[in-house]
Order: C-alpha cells, then sequence, then structure tokens
C-alpha cells in the first residue's frame, strides 16, 4: 500500500462570501498573498514524488473556499496543477470549500482539471449554531451538497467544528452534528476545536463574555468518541486539531488549541476502554498488550493514564504486540505470564 502525502497549497479566504465568527478579518481583507500558477508549477515540480518512489500524493488547494473565488484563477491554478496528475507525480487533486459554493456546473468543470476529492466545511448540522456564527449556509445545504458531489464520482471529505457559539452543551452538540454528518456516508471527515483568534466576531463575544470558548478539556471530551464512532462507520478520519502553527499560536486569545490534540484523545480513547475492563477486576498489578506503536497512546503524555491507573490500584505493565491491532487490547494478571 502507497504511502498517502498532499502538497498543500493554501488559498487563502479569496472569493469566501462570508465572514464567519470564527475567521481572522485580516486574513479575509487579503493580507496574504494568493499563489500564482507560477507558484503551483514550482511547488509542485519541488515537492513531488516521481511515480516510482511509491508515495500516493495529492495536491490540495487548501485555506479558503475554493469553488466561491474567481472562476478564471481557479481554472488557471487547477490548469498548473492539472499535469502533474496526468503525468503520475500526483494521484488527484483534492479542494476545500463551502457547501453553498457547489453546483452541477462547477463539479463537471473541477473533474476535467482531474479533481478527485472535495471537501465541505460543514462545522456543524445546527441550523441555530450556523446561523449565530454568520456561515451563510444551512446544513440542508450540507447534505444536498455532498450528494451533489458523491454523485459526479468524488471522494467526500466532511469538516465538523466543535465548541461554537451557541452549543451550551459541546459534547451533545458535537455527537448531534457528528451523526447527522456519518449518516450522509462521506469517505472522510476532520475534527476541529473552535480557537478564537484576535480580530474575530468570537473574539468579541468572549471578551464581552457573551461567549465561553472551549477548553482543551471540554474539546476531548466532545471529541475523542467521535473519532471511534466515525471509524466503525468506515469513515477515515484524516484530522483531529488543528496544524502546530506559529502564526496561529501569535493569532491566538483563547478556545482549545493544542498542537497534539489528537494523541489527547487517543489517551482518552484508550484510558475509558481500559478502565472499563479493570472496574471488574480485582485492584492489582497487570500486564495489558497494546498493538505496535501505540505506547504513548496508551500510556498518556507525561504517563497520566498510568499514573491515574495506579492511583486507582492498579499497576500496569504495557507490552507492544504486533499480533494486536487498532486498539485491540489484552489483558492478564503478571502471575499468568
Amino acid at each position: 500500500m502507497k504511502k498517502h502525502a498532499n502538497l498543500s497549497i493554501f488559498v487563502p479566504h479569496a472569493g469566501c462570501p462570508q465572514q464567519c465568527s470564527f475567521c481572522d478579518q485580516n486574513i479575509i481583507s487579503g493580507a496574504v498573498n494568493l499563489p500564482t500558477e507560477k507558484d503551483v508549477t514550482d511547488l509542485c515540480n519541488e515537492y513531488l514524488p516521481e511515480p516510482s518512489q511509491g508515495v500516493n500524493t495529492e495536491i490540495a488547494f487548501f485555506g479558503g473556499s475554493f469553488t466561491a473565488i474567481d472562476e478564471t484563477y481557479r481554472n488557471a491554478l487547477l490548469a498548473a496543477a492539472y499535469p502533474f496528475v496526468k503525468s503520475g507525480r500526483a494521484s488527484g487533486i483534492r479542494i476545500s470549500t463551502r457547501p453553498d459554493a457547489i453546483t452541477p456546473q462547477i463539479l463537471q468543470s473541477l473533474k476535467s482539471y482531474g479533481v478527485t476529492a472535495i471537501e465541505l466545511g460543514a462545522q456543524s448540522m445546527n441550523d441555530r449554531v450556523l446561523e449565530i456564527n454568520r456561515r451563510g449556509h444551512t446544513s440542508a445545504q450540507v447534505v444536498f451538497s455532498s450528494s451533489l458531489i458523491k454523485s459526479f464520482g468524488f471522494s467526500l471529505g466532511l469538516q465538523m467544528m466543535i465548541g461554537l457559539f451557541g452549543e451550551t452543551d459541546p459534547v451533545r452538540f458535537a455527537k448531534d452534528t457528528a451523526i447527522a454528518l456519518s449518516s450522509i456516508k462521506p469517505d472522510t471527515i476532520r475534527i476541529y476545536p473552535t480557537v478564537v483568534l484576535k480580530g474575530t466576531y468570537l473574539e468579541e463575544l468572549a471578551t464581552s463574555g457573551i461567549y465561553q470558548p472551549i477548553t482543551v478539556e471540554q474539546a476531548v471530551q466532545a471529541a475523542a468518541p467521535l473519532i471511534e464512532m466515525f471509524e466503525n462507520k468506515g469513515i477515515n478520519v484524516i484530522r483531529v486539531g488543528l496544524h502546530d502553527d506559529k502564526e496561529l499560536e501569535s493569532r491566538y486569545v483563547g478556545g482549545c488549541y493544542h498542537p497534539a490534540f489528537r494523541q489527547l484523545c487517543e489517551n482518552k480513547i484508550y484510558f475509558d476502554k481500559i478502565i472499563l475492563k479493570l472496574k471488574s477486576l480485582p485492584v492489582g498489578e497487570y500486564i495489558i498488550k497494546i498493538p505496535q506503536g501505540q505506547y504513548s497512546n496508551v500510556s498518556g503524555q507525561k504517563n497520566v493514564n498510568l499514573i491515574s491507573f495506579l492511583e486507582k490500584g492498579y499497576s500496569i505493565k504495557l507490552i507492544e504486540s504486533d499480533l494486536l491491532t487498532h486498539r485491540d487490547i489484552t489483558i492478564t494478571t503478571r502471575k499468568e505470564v
């Protein structure tokens, strides 16, 4: 199986018709330079591997509402990328856009330029939350556009956010949105906790006390069960949390930003799974066999899970096994070994 990678090319908020509550106004106003056709060609020439290198790489236009930008400019970017798809150096082109910026005509054009995957920023499936966060689209548009994308044969990705303004119970709202999105049956999903940035409407709301930003702990509580829920339905969770970004850090004023957010969620998934089994066992010393490469996910950051088990009377030794896969675990007493 080929290793998958993205060559990400950012087209920051060009053509976006909305000023969502969480978006940085400086970026929306065009403070960040837009890529040119030459930029796309140069990046592809520099970073795309040769087909013989065994890497499945997509050219990914991220950062804005790609199908809402000027058609001439959009087609120019795609025309610069398409030769690399035809030559086999890229397996396809991935774009991200808004649910209300999809039409059959746009999809037909994207297909002609080698686009293979489309991600929609759904963010929430609660219409009131979408409205007060100034998203400018409805949950029905998410469903309709998703169906249209799939009918054209594209791989569908959906993106959701946790802890938006108006979500009085982040865990419940996240679960409701996740259930609604999973019923659409996307191929991939991204889960983003809400971050409050300088210059945004959310900052105004947080400063005034109207909005209480989600904490890291709350976001983990909401996101962790969603990962397993999506995976159990055959939906690939390709991102949990925001990328580690120095520019984002410089504008961060609140909400959940943690560079290892997915690992925190994996820590909780394993903790909940193990503690459920341990509760039926007497306190004592146990060996837990775990999948290869999962030690840090099971032990927790700074061994927080192991410490918590010990505080409850369970002394745990972890052993990695290549016989176990995908969060399988086995528990035995040390006397049984």
